[in-house]
């Protein structure tokens, strides 16, 4: 029987004065409340209790032991609070994946704002335009651009990207500048391999969504990568407003068709199966903050 369960019901009788009313106070039996008792003091070798038929009283022996059992059992409360307070505090290395450039130019200027609220978090952060296997390798969670296809994950959506078509003046000066979307059919784009944007493009107007079937004579997964082709002039870029807004405020890239919006959904997704522990919980509550629900086009 537990000797710390057996503490606890002579604790009780002690306060109580009897195995009836003790056995009230803890829920159990007067039968077990007396089970509790003898087996405590058998295994003490002391009789702890005066019984009689009413009530009980403490022995010497009893009284001495009793003042031990209450430090003892503050002392297990306490050592019981601070394990829960350890399991509700975020702690731990947190695994996460993320776009490259979504991760480089919006969430690692975050973190350290993320860290400093969870001192006890030491962050992971792989970045990748792949898609990658959160329970496979080991991710606690991982952002995703781009629509979902049947996952099997749980996703929290976010404020979608928001997408800049670019293009450079070298570009430009030997290209007639488009002027609405059906005009980049005559134009050579450069497609992000591996998702729909590879094959076509999607704008939001006044007059509504317009999808653009284009020709990629380059395409590459890496954002970066359409970045620096579309700077030696290759053709026509459309990516995250964040990885190409330097090249845009200096003139190295220009942003056309400005009146046209185009973006692509932003979800942060966990697996169903893992334990949502609090260092989890409290980055996704912090992307949810930071980075917003996911909006609703007007």
């Amino acid at each position: 029987m537990d000797r710390f369960a057996s503490m606890e019901v002579f604790a009780t009788v002690a306060d109580t004065g009897s195995f009836a009313a003790a056995a009230d106070a803890a829920g159990i039996s007067a039968a077990m409340v007396g089970k509790h008792i003898r087996q405590l003091e058998e295994h003490l070798g002391v009789r702890l209790l005066n019984r009689t038929t009413r009530r009980q009283s403490l022995t010497d022996a009893g009284r001495d032991f009793l003042e031990r059992t209450r430090i003892v059992l503050a002392e297990l409360e306490a050592a019981e609070a601070l394990a829960a307070d350890s399991r509700a505090r975020p702690r731990g290395e947190l695994r996460i994946n993320a776009p490259f450039s979504f991760g480089v130019h919006s969430l690692s200027p975050l973190l350290p704002i993320y860290m400093a609220e969870n001192p006890e978090v030491s962050v992971r952060l792989t970045l990748s335009d792949r898609v990658v296997d959160l329970v496979d390798e080991g991710y606690d969670c991982v952002f995703r651009a781009g629509v979902l296809h049947d996952s099997a994950l749980i996703a929290r959506g976010l404020r979608p990207l928001r997408l800049i078509a670019c293009a450079s003046p070298t570009y430009l000066a030997h290209h007639t500048q488009p002027k609405c979307p059906d005009d980049l059919a005559r134009h050579t784009c450069l497609g992000f391999a591996g998702s729909a944007l590879e094959e076509r493009w999607t704008f939001y107007g006044d007059g509504g969504e317009t999808i653009v079937p284009i020709v990629s004579r380059f395409s590459t997964n890496s954002g970066e990568a359409l970045r620096q082709a579309a700077l030696a002039g290759l053709g026509i870029v459309l990516h995250a407003e964040e990885l190409l807004a330097d090249d845009v405020a200096t003139g190295r890239l220009v942003h056309i068709l400005p009146e046209w919006r185009s973006e692509r959904p932003l979800h942060v997704l966990y697996s169903p199966d893992r334990r949502i522990t609090p260092k989890l919980r409290s980055f996704l509550d912090f992307a949810a903050a930071r980075f917003g629900p996911a909006s609703h086009r007007s």
